[in-house]
């Protein structure tokens, strides 16, 4: 089974088929680098697609040198990457703190907004969650550095649960978000 969180093969051969590229040949501009990779790897606009989102996700770099485009792989991009991932935990993790507050509110929803809403404030707290520790793992796998937003983010998720538990709609909302969360204890374990 695929976890929610593994990227498909296919887009990861695609990646490392560019950078491959980008890395072996730094002095190609993009219409050389097109010819390497087309149709060897991919097709054109598939390259283009993912070419694009490498750029948006500051894997790749480009200059412009002329009316050529030169492509790099990002310079300290561990060190960039991790500075993304612990910004966005901490962006998502205030967020989601002020949705977890109001919570208490969804009583008037109707079945389908209650599952819809927990399922996407479980999903964040995951993902948020999933960034710490991450960043835990990476910048020192012996001690916990986010030890009071993995608690905090915990609690919130008991919070969670609890609503939906005290919720008159409980049979009908909690094996959906479960399902939802992809957590299914039936075919998981």
């Amino acid at each position: 089974m695929m976890s929610q969180f593994e990227p498909e093969e296919t887009s990861i051969e695609r990646e490392r088929a560019i950078l491959e590229e980008v890395r072996k040949n730094p002095k190609l501009h993009h219409n050389a680098l097109i010819k390497l990779i087309v149709p060897k790897y991919m097709a054109k606009t598939t390259f283009e697609k993912t070419k694009n989102q490498m750029l948006e996700k500051k894997v790749l770099s480009v200059a412009v040198i002329g009316n050529k485009k030169f492509y790099s792989i990002t310079e300290n991009y561990q060190k960039k990457s991790l500075q993304l991932v612990e910004r966005m935990s901490h962006e998502n993790y205030q967020q989601i703190q002020h949705e977890v507050k109001r919570i208490k509110d969804f009583h008037h929803k109707d079945v389908n907004e209650k599952i819809l809403t927990y399922s996407q404030i479980l999903r964040e707290l995951l993902l948020t969650d999933n960034g710490f520790t991450l960043l835990d793992s990476i910048k020192n796998p012996k001690k916990t550095l986010y030890k009071d937003e993995h608690l905090a983010i915990q609690e919130m998720i008991s919070k969670v649960f609890e609503n939906i538990i005290e919720d008159q709609e409980f049979e009908l909302i909690y094996p959906v978000v479960m399902n939802y969360v992809r957590i299914d204890p039936v075919n998981n374990f």
